[in-house]
């Protein structure tokens, strides 16, 4: 008689004691959910993250919503987005005013807004954001800052685990860009910089390795352009809507570096500039005359309805 062979079914059942495999950065925290945060709520929810983001009010967390919301609107129009993927990226998105809400999230970004008051670099406000995420999130959780002029090694120094610490910078004045810049500071281990160059890529962009450097590269040359392009309006040598003008069809910039100013807001600016030059002293950094004027007037750009233009109600420039 043939032996009778014997086969375990355990692993074709429907049991709930089978082990469910783990996705990476399945679901990911933002702290703060002005510009910044909503882009990048609103990308990592495009590609199937799940996303929790943390803000001080209903009333904020209300608004976060609705131009998220808005901004998936303009792309149904304009880029082919349906209504149904829509509803399916809105609902993989959860806002809170609770830090436990991020106790099981794989990914934290802190993307919290500087204070306008003050003009502080708001390192203190920041190293208190990591304390809080660092007390309630796995010992494997990744905490990471958006900020481009904060370095990443003193944001993370008093971290009982610096190691899982990074800095990344999302593009505000073009979200689509599909590039990041990825810091790596003094603490950061090697599997965390990996890991985050492989949220990088899952979230389709590409990264830009950035040696720990305020301002990295963008916003270093960025504010370099935008200070000799108001000395070269201040001088008469051309208006500002030509020296934009010239910068986009001549040098294929998107925006001309006034009108890129206004979108990022002036008061922003100012503080990144003023942060640059109290880390290098090179007058290069210091904020132009005419910056500086705008932002005492409270001219902060499309924000507030004028910075270096004004703008009417859809965000559209009013003359020059």
């Amino acid at each position: 008689m043939a032996e009778i062979l014997v086969e375990p079914i355990e692993r074709y059942a429907l049991s709930s004691k089978k082990k469910k495999s783990t996705t990476l950065f399945s679901k990911v925290g933002v702290i703060g959910c002005g510009k910044e945060g909503q882009s990048i709520a609103r990308i990592a929810s495009w590609h199937g993250m799940e996303v929790v983001f943390l803000e001080l009010s209903e009333e904020k967390i209300t608004t976060a919503i609705t131009n998220i919301s808005t901004e998936l609107d303009d792309r149904i129009e304009g880029w082919g987005l349906t209504s149904s993927e829509k509803k399916a990226i809105m609902s993989r998105i959860k806002g809170t005013m609770d830090y436990k809400d991020l106790a099981d999230c794989d990914f934290v970004i802190e993307a919290i807004r500087s204070d306008d008051q003050t003009g502080s670099r708001s390192i203190d406000a920041r190293k208190e954001v990591f304390t809080k995420v660092e007390e309630i999130v796995r010992e494997d959780t990744i905490i990471a800052t958006n900020s481009t002029t904060i370095i990443i090694t003193e944001l993370a120094s008093e971290m009982k685990k610096p190691e899982r610490c990074i800095s990344l910078h999302f593009f505000v004045t073009s979200p689509e860009a599909k590039i990041i810049e990825v810091v790596k500071g003094l603490y950061t281990s090697e599997e965390v910089y990996s890991k985050v160059c492989t949220f990088v890529k899952l979230i389709n962009r590409d990264v830009i390795p950035v040696e720990e450097s305020a301002g990295l590269v963008s916003v270093r040359l960025y504010v370099t352009l935008l200070n000799e392009a108001c000395q070269t309006f201040m001088e008469g040598v051309a208006t500002k809507a030509n020296i934009d003008k010239t910068m986009q069809v001549g040098l294929g910039m998107r925006f001309g570096p006034f009108e890129t100013a206004d979108i990022i807001g002036l008061s922003k600016i100012s503080k990144w500039m003023d942060n640059l030059y109290e880390e290098f002293g090179n007058s290069k950094y210091k904020p132009s005359p005419l910056i500086k004027r705008l932002v005492r007037a409270k001219h902060l750009g499309k924000l507030t309805g004028e910075g270096f233009y004004k703008y009417d109600e859809q965000g559209k420039i009013i003359g020059e």
